[in-house]
């Protein structure tokens, strides 16, 4: 079942739901999501440098992307058919019991702009921030701006707490993350 502005609001006080800086309810809490801002750091592909991707090279990062910081008041502009790692200014937590599902705005969606590819579930236990999958499906670049409400997330409750949490899954490769880490999927081949 998904969570209701009542409900997520209950959870941000007795914090089975943790978000820093604490949202701005008036503007950010919606009936049955909160909406997260776009941080300042992207990471971009040099698509030119490489002839391809190799998921198993563990300098992947280092050969194929770079991270780009903005200024506040600067725009990142996103060109058609680009796709781009990004963060949220926001850090969060779950409690073991809850799930959260990242999902895109519409009124930028209307833009062409997509917030994630396949990563749309924060499992129970998670702690960290939100990396968006970033896409332009449009034919126009679009500005984005730090700051601005970019994505929200919505809470489902699980039948019982999970019995690993995602903190302390052995192999999870994304805990804490404050940076749009590259893909860390060289970690699976082992």
């Amino acid at each position: 079942m998904i969570l209701s502005d009542r409900d997520i609001k209950k959870n941000l006080i007795t914090g089975k739901i943790k978000i820093s800086p604490p949202p701005d309810l008036t503007l950010q809490l919606g009936s049955c999501s909160v909406d997260l801002r776009l941080g300042k750091t992207f990471r971009i592909f040099e698509h030119s440098k490489q002839p391809y991707i190799d998921p198993f090279n563990t300098k992947y990062s280092a050969d194929v992307t770079k991270l780009v910081n903005v200024i506040d008041t600067e725009p990142f502009i996103l060109h058609p058919g680009d796709f781009v790692l990004a963060t949220t200014i926001e850090h969060f937590e779950l409690s073991d019991d809850l799930v959260a599902r990242l999902e895109g705005r519409s009124s930028l969606g209307r833009l062409g702009i997509v917030v994630h590819s396949t990563a749309s579930i924060f499992e129970p236990g998670w702690q960290g921030r939100v990396v968006m999958e970033l896409g332009n499906l449009g034919r126009m670049p679009v500005a984005l701006y730090p700051g601005m409400r970019v994505c929200a997330l919505t809470f489902e409750e699980l039948s019982s707490p999970a019995d690993v949490p995602y903190h302390k899954k052995k192999g999870a490769k994304y805990v804490n993350q404050k940076m749009p880490d590259a893909s860390k999927i060289s970690a699976d081949k082992k």
